[in-house]
């Protein structure tokens, strides 16, 4: 073979080998996101620089943005998979009222948590095994079980609340309600739980394949990957961090009410869209869906101080959901399409 052909052969060896991915393409949906972030706190502090040049609006941030952030950690994992999950609102309320009637009947504070955590991923389990298993859809199911766990909470605790004060919680108040080191204890756990949660889903085997599972299911079966128990164990983990969430949103306000978890669903969902995972399942990110809480948590905050109507909050939050699924739609397309295409 002459020397000219070997350096054609050569030459298109090279041209056939794949590039590794750029570091826009592999991270291309968290840099958006943090983009985003700075641009509106830009806004803000423009719009209304009394306020976010004030450092007491982020001690406000640091307190009430986790209690519906950490959620949206966990709720990652299911989006990821291609599923949802709507109740968990109901989870929080069911988990908590486990805990307080366990506190009640003279369980001591640690072993009540630990029931309350149990209840949440028995619920979690619940949701898991009637989707993954008998293959009904998410939405429907998760609906249906929003008001069976509501209801039950309702029944078990007769439509009262009770009051979590601090010399009869102490163990409650040290772990969701403190502020060490001046700071509010919920944000550490925020970042606590994503650390964690960041190492499950990008450097364990679960993790890879939640990403497997929602690409593509049937290709993760002939690959040996058990479906049904990954889409499980995603729902337990959402039931078990919304029973944290609940047992934070209620000792924050002293008080567990039998609506707790109402309002939480909107800003969740909107945290994980917005934050890059896709509503079809297979991406997502769990650094995405953290600084995206924290934007949701800003949206109400800056309509307000910047004089605008606070009716418009809600419409903010449409939007974002509305323009978040529009626009990853038209990326994965564009992806797909370059895929096939190879340009």
């Amino acid at each position: 073979m002459s020397s000219g052909s070997q350096t054609t052969t050569s030459a298109k060896a090279k041209d056939n080998r794949v590039a590794p991915p750029s570091v826009m393409r592999r991270y291309g949906s968290q840099i958006g996101i943090i983009g985003v972030g700075l641009a509106m706190w830009l806004g803000f502090v423009i719009a209304a620089p009394t306020v976010f040049l004030d450092i007491d609006i982020y001690k406000a941030f640091a307190q009430t943005t986790p209690l519906f952030g950490i959620i949206a950690l966990a709720l990652t994992f299911v989006v990821i998979t291609g599923e949802i999950d709507l109740s968990f609102p109901s989870i929080m309320a069911l988990g908590t009222a486990m805990f307080c009637l366990m506190s009640k009947a003279g369980v001591p504070d640690y072993i009540a948590l630990l029931i309350g955590f149990a209840t949440g991923a028995l619920c979690g389990w619940i949701n898991g095994a009637l989707i993954a298993r008998l293959n009904i859809p998410s939405l429907v199911i998760t609906i249906g079980t929003s008001f069976l766990y509501r209801g039950t909470e309702l029944i078990l605790m007769n439509g009262t609340g009770v009051p979590l004060t601090e010399d009869n919680y102490p163990l409650g108040h040290l772990l969701f309600n403190s502020a060490p080191f001046g700071f509010p204890v919920q944000s550490l756990w925020c970042i606590v739980i994503g650390g964690l949660l960041w190492l499950l889903l990008n450097r364990t085997r679960f993790g890879a394949h939640v990403f497997l599972v929602g690409d593509n299911p049937t290709s993760a079966r002939l690959m040996g990957i058990d479906v049904v128990r990954v889409k499980t164990g995603a729902f337990m983990l959402v039931g078990v961090v919304a029973v944290f969430a609940g047992l934070m949103t209620s000792f924050v306000g002293f008080y567990f009410w039998p609506t707790t978890g109402d309002g939480f669903l909107l800003n969740t969902i909107a945290s994980v869209f917005l934050g890059g995972t896709s509503v079809f399942g297979g991406t997502g990110s769990i650094v995405g869906s953290f600084v995206a809480s924290y934007i949701i948590g800003a949206i109400n905050a800056g309509i307000v101080s910047a004089g605008i109507n606070a009716f418009y909050t809600q419409l903010c939050f449409g939007l974002v959901i509305v323009v978040s699924v529009v626009l990853q739609t038209i990326i994965e397309r564009r992806v797909r399409r370059q895929s096939i295409t190879g340009r």
